[in-house]
């Protein structure tokens, strides 16, 4: 008898017992969060960038989501130029395109060496078709990349001419996990309409080529007094940035200055104008956006 109420009593101690130790040891998802919880939160303001600075609202939000970071002296620096392989690091925590062709890493251009800080980000530039190398096996990561070029690497790497969004790749995965499957009966009565609508789709000809060009040029002369300016085979890119609302022009928006090496600033506003268009960020009011 002595024996049984032993163990009655062992066993309601046992629910109390049960919750002391789970009081004191963390749970596992608690412990996981402390692991990988930032240790410091990224700067998003910063003393060279003044409230009253035109890209001051396209700079924070970028920096929020740390794609572009300041300096370890707490600077952003936003009139320093940028250059081609920054650019190439900056597209890469932007976007997240999927590739249109795969290599080796970026060290394949012949003055990136491996190991460089940029190796990774001008590989994704340029399997993701953002950055190409100049034709003679060079990335040329040093140079300083002009405003035309940061606008043509944004339009060629998100298709901006199309005017849709591109489809991310998990997009693209999900699409070819839906087929449609159509009855061989139907098949053979629609024949009828889609053949001739086949047979009756325009061929990329010449002469629409010319059209689309000179529908390019409208544009860019419209809006930019100096589209003249404008290389001639950027002048399809700029003009379809131009409608999608990204590009960003300081002091005068009818002035683009196509040629002349573009800051971290007005980097910061065209990734960020990108990015609404794209729908990953809330559109800003702003005086120096062409609209």
């Amino acid at each position: 008898m002595n024996r049984f109420l032993r163990f009655l009593s062992l066993f309601a101690t046992l629910p109390a017992l049960c919750f002391v130790v789970d009081a004191m040891a963390p749970s596992s998802t608690n412990a996981q969060i402390a692991q990988t919880a930032p240790q410091t939160a990224p700067r998003t303001s910063f003393p060279d960038v003044p409230s009253n600075h035109w890209a001051r609202p396209f700079i924070e939000r970028l920096a929020q989501r740390n794609i572009l970071a300041g300096y370890p002296d707490g600077t952003f620096r936003p009139e320093q130029t940028m250059q081609r392989d920054e650019l190439a690091a900056v597209v890469r925590r932007a976007f997240n395109q999927p590739p249109v062709k795969q290599i080796e890493s970026g060290s394949v251009y012949n003055d990136v060496n491996q190991g460089y800080w940029a190796e990774r980000p001008i590989e994704s530039a340029s399997e993701q078709g953002f950055m190409y190398g100049d034709g003679q096996g060079n990335f040329r990561p040093n140079q300083p990349v002009t405003k035309v070029q940061a606008i043509t690497a944004l339009n060629r790497g998100l298709n901006l001419a199309s005017g849709t969004p591109t489809a991310t790749a998990s997009t693209q995965r999900a699409a070819r996990r839906r087929p449609v499957f159509v009855p061989i009966a139907i098949t053979s009565l629609m024949q009828s309409v889609i053949l001739p609508r086949a047979e009756a789709a325009p061929v990329q000809t010449s002469t629409n080529q010319a059209a689309q060009s000179n529908s390019a040029s409208e544009i860019v002369n419209k809006y930019y007094t100096d589209a003249k300016e404008i290389p001639q085979n950027a002048v399809s890119d700029v003009a379809a940035a131009t409608k999608q609302n990204i590009v960003v022009n300081y002091p005068n928006p009818k002035v683009l200055n196509p040629n002349k090496a573009a800051t971290r600033a007005e980097i910061a506003a065209l990734v960020h104008q990108t990015l609404v268009n794209q729908g990953q960020l809330e559109p800003i009011a702003s005086q120096y956006i062409v609209k």
